[in-house]
C-alpha cells in the first residue's frame, strides 16, 4: 500500500501541530477540524484544509466521531489520525473509521479493547507472563466487595477508574474509614470523565516509580520497543516532568521490562506505536522482580518527545508507514539510545493552589531562541502569542524537551532553558517546573510518585518581588522609558523640563497589596523610583529599563528568574465599582460545573468547612471556607459557572 496522500489529523492543539509537521515533511497533506473556540488556532493554520466540526464543548465537536469521518470523507483524506485523549482509545470509532473505508492511523479496535479496561488488561497480561501488580480486577461494584477486597490486599490501596486514564478516579485510601467516601469520589469522577464508573482495587506501593516503555508494532507480527522513560514526576497522578532513559536503570532490569512490553504488545497483536506503563517499587533500588504492569496506553504518549530525541526515530513517521501497510523501518537491534533527554509540561496553572487551570490570553510569549550550553532542544506548542488558553480544553502552553550527553547536562539545560520562557496573561507553573527540577532528589535521580505531593509547599513557593522588581514595574508601567515616535525632538526627551526633573507617579497592585510609586528622570539618564513616603526603591541605567518586562492590557509583568511577576495598573473606575458593590463573597477560581452543594442560605460555617465541589477539566475541586461566618447565599448544584462568579456569599457581621 503507498503511502497516504491526505490525512485528517482528529484532535487540535500541540500534538495537531506536531503531527501535521510530520506530515508536510514527508509530503503528505493535512486536514483539520476545529470547534468555534480554535476557528483562529495554530493548527488550523498550519493545515492544509481545515473542518468545523462544531460548537466549543468537546461533546459537541471533538468527541464527535461521526462529523470528524464525515470530514475526512468530504476532503478526500484515506486515514484519520487521533493524536492523544479524545478517541485516540475509542474502539467503536476505529471500527466506524474501517466501516467508512479509511484507516485508523493507530492499532485495531480489538487491541484498543484488549487494553481499554484495566482490569480485563490485566488478567489478559498474567497470562501472556507479565507481571501484574497485586489487587483486583474483577467485575463487581458493590461497596461491601470492593471493601472486602481491600482488606484483602491490605492498606494502603489505590481505587482507580477502569477506563481512561490522566488521574482521574483515582484515590489513594490509608484506612478502612476513609474507603467509602474515596470510592465515592472515584466513582463520580470516573463516570463524568469516561462515562464509566467501575473501578478496580490495587496494593499502594510504597515507594513507586512510574517507568513506561515505548513499544511499536506492525502488521507484519513485528514489534520492538524503544526503551524507557521515567514520569515518576506527577502532581495529582498526572506527569509533569518525563526524562529517558531512566535514571538508575541498569543492563539487567532494562531486560526484563522491554521483553515484558514487547510480550503484552505481541499478545494483541499490537499495530502503532503505544506504550506499557509499569509502576516500580524503588525502596531497595530498581530489581527486575520489583516491577507490574499498570496498563497500556494504545496511542502516542504526550511525552513521547523524550524517546524521539534519544532515539532519533520519529514516532508519528513511524505511525503513518505502519498504518499505510509498511513494516517497521527498523529491526531492534538497530534502535540505539543515546544520551539523556527531559521534556517538562508548561501549563496555565497556578500551583501554589493546588495547581488551579487558568485562562486567558497569551499577551507575551517567548521561548529561548536556541539551547542552552549546546544541548539539543525542542519546543512542542500549538499556541502563539495573542492566542487564548480556553476553559473548554487541557491547559497547556507547551512542551519544553532538551537533550544533552547525559543526565546532569540535559537537567542543567532544562533549568535553563525554562527560565528563558517567558509567559504573560496568564499564570503559569514555570516557577514550579524550575524548582522541582533544581530539587536535591530530583537532580540525584531520587524521584518516586509521591515527590512532588511531599515538598508540594516549598516547591510551588514563590518569593514576593524584591523592591527593585516593582521598580521596574513601575518605570515600565509609567512608559517613560519606552521610546517616541513622535516628529518633536522635545518629545523625545523622556527627563527633559525646563526646570526640574519629569515626575510621574504609578499606581500599582500585586495580589490584594496597592502600592503608589514616583518615576523621576534625572540628568545623568537614569531613573529613579521611590515610594510614596519618598524612599527610593532603585535608580535604574537607561538601557537595563525594559529588561525583561511586557506590557499588556491593565497589567505589568517582570520577568526574574523562572519567575514572572505581574503586577496590576488599577483602573480608578473600577476600584470605584467594586467599592460601591461591597459584600463579603467567595468566587469561583475557574470556569466549572458547581457539582456538589455541601452548604445552604442560613447555614453557620467554620473556617476551612467543605462548601461545594466545583467540577473542572473534569477534576473536582473542593471550595472550602475561607472564614467563620454565615451563608447568605449558594451557588446551586449543576450550575456552570465562570472564573470569578459569585459562589458563596456571606451575611455581613
Amino acid at each position: 500500500m503507498a503511502l497516504f496522500d491526505t490525512i485528517l489529523v482528529a484532535n487540535r492543539g500541540e500534538i495537531a501541530c506536531r503531527v501535521i509537521g510530520t506530515a508536510r515533511r514527508m509530503g503528505v497533506r493535512t486536514v483539520a477540524v476545529f470547534s468555534d473556540a480554535d476557528a483562529h488556532s495554530m493548527h488550523v493554520a498550519m493545515a492544509d484544509e481545515a473542518v468545523h466540526i462544531g460548537a466549543s464543548p468537546v461533546g459537541e465537536s471533538y468527541l464527535r466521531g461521526d462529523r470528524i469521518i464525515e470530514a475526512a470523507l468530504s476532503t478526500g483524506a484515506q486515514a484519520i489520525h487521533p493524536g492523544y485523549g479524545f478517541l485516540s482509545e475509542n474502539p467503536e470509532f476505529a471500527d466506524k473509521i474501517a466501516a467508512a473505508g479509511l484507516v485508523f492511523i493507530g492499532p485495531s479496535a480489538d487491541s484498543i479493547r484488549a487494553m481499554g479496561l484495566k482490569d480485563a488488561a490485566k488478567r489478559l497480561m498474567e497470562k501472556a507472563g507479565v507481571p501484574v501488580v497485586p489487587g483486583w480486577h474483577g467485575d463487581g461494584q458493590a461497596l461491601v466487595l470492593l471493601a472486602g477486597k481491600a482488606r484483602e490486599i491490605g492498606y494502603p490501596v489505590l481505587i482507580k477508574a477502569r477506563a481512561g486514564g490522566g488521574g482521574r478516579g483515582m484515590r489513594r485510601v490509608e484506612d478502612p474509614d476513609g474507603f467509602a467516601d474515596a470510592l465515592a469520589g472515584a466513582k463520580r469522577e470516573a463516570k463524568a470523565a469516561f462515562g464509566d464508573d467501575a473501578v478496580l482495587i490495587e496494593k499502594y506501593v510504597e515507594k513507586p516509580r512510574h517507568i513506561e516503555v515505548q513499544v511499536f508494532g506492525d502488521n507484519h507480527g513485528n514489534a520492538v520497543h524503544l526503551f524507557e522513560r521515567d514520569c515518576s514526576a506527577q502532581r495529582r497522578h498526572q506527569k509533569v516532568i518525563e526524562e529517558a532513559p531512566a535514571p538508575g536503570m541498569t543492563a539487567e532490569m532494562r531486560a526484563a521490562m522491554t521483553d515484558a512490553a514487547v510480550k503484552a504488545a505481541l499478545a494483541i497483536g499490537y499495530s502503532g506505536a503505544g506504550t506499557v506503563e509499569f509502576i516500580v517499587d524503588a525502596s531497595e533500588g530498581l530489581r527486575p522482580d520489583r516491577f507490574w504492569f499498570m496498563e497500556m496506553n494504545t496511542r502516542l504518549q504526550v511525552e513521547h518527545p523524550v524517546t524521539e530525541m534519544v532515539t532519533g526515530v520519529d514516532l508519528v513517521e513511524w505511525q503513518l508507514r505502519v498504518a499505510a501497510g509498511e513494516p517497521l523501518p527498523l529491526a531492534q537491534e538497530q534502535i540505539r539510545l543515546d544520551g539523556h533527554a527531559f521534556e517538562a509540561r508548561i501549563y496555565a496553572e497556578d500551583a501554589a493552589k493546588g495547581f488551579l487551570p487558568a485562562t486567558g490570553t497569551l499577551h507575551h510569549l517567548r521561548f529561548p531562541p536556541h539551547a542552552p550550553g549546546g544541548a539539543e532542544m525542542r519546543v512542542e506548542t500549538g499556541v502563539r502569542q495573542g492566542d487564548a488558553i480556553s476553559p473548554f480544553y487541557d491547559p497547556m502552553i507547551a512542551k519544553l524537551v532538551v537533550k544533552a550527553p547525559d543526565r546532569a547536562a540535559a537537567l542543567s539545560a532544562l533549568v535553563e532553558a525554562l527560565g528563558e520562557t517567558e509567559i504573560a496573561g496568564t499564570i503559569a507553573n514555570i516557577p514550579f517546573l524550575v524548582a522541582l527540577a533544581s530539587d536535591a532528589d530530583f537532580s540525584s535521580g531520587d524521584v518516586d510518585t509521591g515527590l512532588i505531593g511531599r515538598k508540594q509547599e516549598e516547591l510551588t513557593r514563590i518569593a514576593p518581588p524584591s523592591p527593585r522588581i516593582a521598580a521596574l514595574a513601575a518605570l515600565s508601567a509609567s512608559g517613560a522609558a519606552r521610546g517616541n515616535s513622535s516628529q518633536d525632538p522635545w518629545d523625545a526627551l523622556a527627563g527633559y523640563a525646563h526646570f526640574h526633573p519629569v515626575r510621574r507617579r504609578v499606581d500599582l497592585r500585586t495580589g490584594t497589596e496597592e502600592v503608589s510609586l514616583h518615576v523621576t528622570a534625572r540628568r545623568d539618564g537614569r531613573y529613579e523610583i521611590a515610594g510614596a513616603d519618598g524612599a527610593m526603591l532603585a535608580a535604574i541605567e537607561t538601557q537595563a529599563a525594559d529588561a525583561r518586562t511586557a506590557r499588556w492590557p491593565g497589567h505589568v509583568t517582570v520577568f526574574e528568574g523562572a519567575v514572572g511577576h505581574s503586577f496590576a495598573i488599577p483602573d480608578p473606575f473600577e476600584a470605584a465599582e467594586e467599592a460601591a458593590a461591597g459584600g463579603d463573597a467567595l468566587r469561583a477560581p475557574m470556569p466549572g460545573l458547581v457539582k456538589i452543594v455541601r452548604a445552604a442560605a442560613g447555614d453557620s460555617v467554620a473556617k476551612g468547612q467543605a462548601l461545594l465541589v466545583l467540577e473542572a477539566m473534569k477534576m473536582e475541586h473542593t471550595i472550602s471556607a475561607p472564614h467563620d461566618g454565615m451563608i447568605e447565599e449558594i451557588a446551586a448544584e449543576g450550575a456552570q459557572v465562570s472564573e470569578g462568579t459569585v459562589l458563596v456569599r456571606f451575611a455581613e457581621g
